[in-house]
């Protein structure tokens, strides 16, 4: 199997097999579009559940329970908040957390204190904390604040790296787009957003653009000197690039997404990590993502930002021209002393072939052509008129030296 693998890569490599990554890459835009409208619908109608740290509130965690069961809790909440809906959730093996919306100090403690009673522990076993809605404001200002920073930061410094503007703004658009199925993904599966969330996302937001950075890189690679050859064009070379990095794009994405699915599947589901479950999911679902936007989706993004560009365009247009067999041919230079017919007509070879008495110093372009039937050739001597004519001055009458 590994073997297989193996092989399957060095061709793509080596150019031997092709996957039509950029030739069909309105086929990947098209699955792209159609998740994105479907998770948006779907979390539309689930909506957003965001954790305390942003809507503030009160929490109590109740630790050393025997029984992690919710309806005593919901219960208690309900006797003392009849319009609200509590969020709980189970951390762990033997606690139970609590949030419910911003409490004073005396309805805190009755609060509590009925909460011991109902999970048959001791009041010191629950832990209470406050959050207000100023500090939770300034965290969601400051996330997105962040994020605003480093999307800029970013794109100047592809734009910079790759001297190019255009391959940054495709690299943005491939963000934009992980970043849009992520969160659907995560809203839709309902976990809650807290700034755990936040670090996942900024996280799955720095390997999409190293993901992506690679590829560009082998893009750069390939079209170096890409006008002085007319086999292949920009698209061509970009989905050869986006074929090399593929394994490699592989790879990468399984050995990252072994520990984070571990820390999802042990951390989150068996022992009811909140925290871990929030980073884990974002950075699992935004992995997998960035792997697909940076093979399927930010090549073609670059080929139609750049395919444009009258340089690209214009060999564009010449390669497809001779592949249809039209000729495209480069515009001839003329010696000033030479005719079309006599330059059809000489029998050119290789000057570094001819034999012929000269000088030690004498290069091989100067010597003169053998003798055909008594006649010396003159097809080389009128592309050199000066050095023929002294030539003919030194060389006795009947055309032999």
């Amino acid at each position: 199997m590994s073997a297989t693998f193996a092989r399957f890569g060095n061709d793509l490599h080596a150019g031997r097999r092709i996957i039509p990554l950029v030739s069909r890459r309105k086929t990947w835009y098209l699955i792209s579009a159609i998740s994105i409208v479907l998770l948006a619908a779907l979390a539309g109608l689930r909506g957003p559940n965001l954790g305390i740290e942003f809507t503030g509130g009160s929490e109590f965690q109740i630790a050393g329970v025997s029984d992690t069961e919710q309806s005593s809790a919901r219960d208690v909440v309900r006797d003392h908040l009849p319009d609200r809906e509590p969020k709980i959730t189970v951390l762990g093996q033997d606690t139970v957390r609590v949030q419910t919306e911003q409490l004073d100090s005396t309805e805190t403690a009755a609060l509590a204190q009925d909460l011991a009673t109902a999970y048959e522990v001791s009041p010191e076993a629950i832990s209470t904390s406050y959050i207000g809605p100023v500090w939770s404001g300034d965290v969601t200002q400051k996330m997105l604040r962040g994020v605003i920073v480093f999307l800029v930061l970013v794109a100047g410094m592809m734009a910079v790296y790759f001297r190019n503007l255009k391959a940054s703004l495709a690299a943005m658009a491939a963000l934009v787009h992980d970043m849009l199925f992520t969160a659907g993904v995560y809203l839709v599966v309902g976990f809650e957003i807290t700034p755990g969330t936040v670090i996942g996302f900024l996280t799955v937001m720095g390997y999409s653009l190293y993901d992506t950075i690679v590829v560009f890189d082998k893009v750069r690679e390939n079209t170096d000197g890409l006008t002085r050859q007319r086999r292949t064009t920009f698209a061509d070379q970009v989905q050869l690039a986006a074929n090399q990095t593929l394994v490699r794009s592989i790879n990468t994405s399984v050995v990252a997404l072994l520990p984070i699915g571990s820390i999802l599947a042990i951390g989150a589901f068996l022992l009811g990590a909140g925290t871990l479950k929030d980073i884990s999911l974002a950075l699992f679902i935004g992995i997998i993502v960035g792997t697909y936007s940076s093979i399927f989706l930010a090549p073609g993004f670059l080929v139609e930002l750049r395919s444009r560009e009258p340089e690209i365009a214009a060999h564009t247009d010449q390669v497809l021209r001779e592949r249809r067999g039209e000729s495209v041919a480069a515009p001839a230079v003329r010696h000033p002393t030479t005719s079309v017919t006599e330059t059809v007509g000489a029998d050119v070879e290789d000057p570094g072939t001819i034999e012929g008495p000269g000088t030690d110093d004498e290069s091989a372009e100067e010597r003169e052509e053998p003798e055909t039937d008594g006649q010396p050739a003159i097809a080389r001597e009128r592309h050199q008129p000066r050095r023929s004519n002294r030539r003919q001055r030194s060389t006795p009458k009947g055309g032999r030296r």
